[in-house]
């Protein structure tokens, strides 16, 4: 009985702590998208530079996202867990200290770091701690703080900048985490998965490939698409990409197994999850701007007023939920994929200066459903998709996929944005707004198409490694 009551709470203080952790790194996705502005005011730059605050985080994040996973598998999960959360806190005080523009992009994506190695250890130790008859409410309450954290992302960034100051966004996340620390060594049980060896070429390979394609992008407009640094970062990182995938398909322990893409169903999930975020996150980015500096609103007021969009999963993504379990996932995912594109192209033929919030609504609205209908069961249609030995490094994969998709959003919205139009008016700033939705809603279209290809009901393939069970370690 004294053990019963014992393993209860260790599971309650897992979930807890790992369920805060998550809560920081998830929503520094998008807090900072709203304090864009004032950081603009504050240190300067440009477009670019403004990309970069946002880019450096989700691209250290996903890049490195599969080798967290298996730095907690091999040295232990508490331990990579802790040490994660001390890079990310430190990381947040260094963003709040930042004198420039360059120290704020250099802190953002050691803070990736750090995100990314705490991220994916989450669910690992509530795996291990959280009995599997219990697991599915456990990670059901680890979703929904984590489907907060997104939605609470732009509303916390606006009123934190309007009433403190952009800086405090990130200090927020030092008291947190230093709370955190010390009750992670305390109460959580070390475990570790087998001695795989690490994938550090397949890191290296995939992490610059990423870089060169997305710097290309960011620049492209600056020094010109056919300039030297341009045409070199788009050939060096298709030349390395290319090299990951052929090195991924001869290596004894590769970090993302090929052999998991010859089900149809994970294939056709990640890439919809790729272009679904590539079009919302770019939309976010630019939408949040446009609702200040051309709406007049405050940053507090620009949050609250994307609240229809970003606040809607925690109403809809319950009962999507419920749904999908009777009718399977792939429609509500299209369904979902299809509204999130109506509600970027609403937003592209409606935006005009003085264009009041009444007749931006509707697009917020359908938007937030779309998006609700995508999140609610495309992980029960990643993880059916493959065996269970292989969930983990599955889940892993497909969070890594939508973080490249928001990167490269960001990243190709802009470059429309500043092609057309600039800063210099509100005129101007539609006229490059208006393609860059288009360019989104695109995105998100082909995303549709793409999870048609997604089975009513996908059955798990042949296991395409070697198993990866937790194995629990003394403390």
């Amino acid at each position: 009985m004294e053990q019963q009551r014992a393993a209860r709470r260790t599971a309650v203080w897992t979930l807890v702590i790992t369920s805060a952790a998550g809560f920081m790194a998830s929503l520094d996705n998008l807090v900072v998208t709203t304090a864009l502005p004032a950081i603009r005011e504050d240190l300067g730059g440009g477009l670019e530079d403004l990309e970069w605050t946002v880019n450096a985080y989700t691209l250290t994040f996903a890049v490195l996202l599969l080798l967290g996973a298996a730095l907690g598998d091999r040295f232990g999960r508490r331990r990579l867990f802790v040490a994660g959360l001390a890079v990310f806190t430190a990381a947040s005080g260094a963003a709040a200290f930042a004198p420039g523009i360059e120290g704020l992009v250099a802190a953002r994506a050691l803070q990736g770091v750090g995100a990314s190695v705490l991220m994916p250890l989450t669910l690992t130790l509530l795996t291990a701690a959280v009995p599997a008859e219990r697991r599915g409410m456990a990670f059901g309450i680890w979703g929904a703080v984590n489907g907060l954290a997104v939605a609470a992302g732009p509303l916390v960034g606006g009123a934190v900048t309007e009433h403190l100051s952009w800086q405090w966004i990130f200090w927020l996340n030092v008291p947190v985490g230093l709370a955190l620390l010390p009750l992670a060594r305390l109460r959580l049980t070390e475990s570790r998965g087998p001695e795989d060896r690490l994938d550090l070429p397949g890191t290296a390979l995939a992490s610059t490939a990423l870089f060169g394609v997305v710097y290309a992008l960011v620049r492209g407009n600056a020094d010109g698409w056919s300039s030297a640094p341009i045409v070199t970062g788009f050939t060096a990182g298709g030349v390395l990409l290319a090299g990951f995938v052929a090195y991924e398909m001869r290596a004894a322990r590769p970090m993302l197994p090929m052999g998991l893409f010859r089900s149809r169903a994970f294939s056709a999930i990640n890439a919809a999850g790729l272009l679904m975020f590539l079009g919302m996150f770019g939309s976010v980015f630019l939408l949040s701007q446009f609702l200040q500096g051309v709406g007049g609103y405050s940053p507090m007021e620009a949050g609250v007023r994307m609240l229809p969009w970003t606040a809607m999963p925690l109403l809809v993504a319950p009962i999507a939920g419920a749904v999908s379990d009777r009718v399977g996932g792939r429609s509500i995912i299209v369904a979902g994929l299809a509204l999130q594109a109506l509600g970027l192209a609403l937003f592209a033929m409606v935006l005009e200066p003085g264009v009041s919030y009444v007749a931006q609504l509707p697009a917020l609205v359908v938007s937030g459903v779309g998006m609700s209908l995508f999140f609610a069961p495309t992980a029960s249609v990643v993880m059916s998709s493959v065996r269970p030995r292989d969930q983990g490094i599955a889940s892993g994969a497909n969070n890594a996929m939508r973080e490249v998709g928001g990167a490269l959003g960001i990243a190709i919205l802009s470059s429309v944005f500043s092609a057309q139009g600039g800063y210099a008016s509100p005129r101007i700033f539609i006229d490059g707004l208006v393609p860059a939705l288009w360019t989104g809603a695109a995105a998100v279209a082909a995303a549709a198409v793409v999870a048609l290809l997604v089975p009513g009901r996908p059955r798990a393939p042949r296991p395409a490694g070697p198993a990866r069970e937790a194995v629990s370690v003394p403390a």
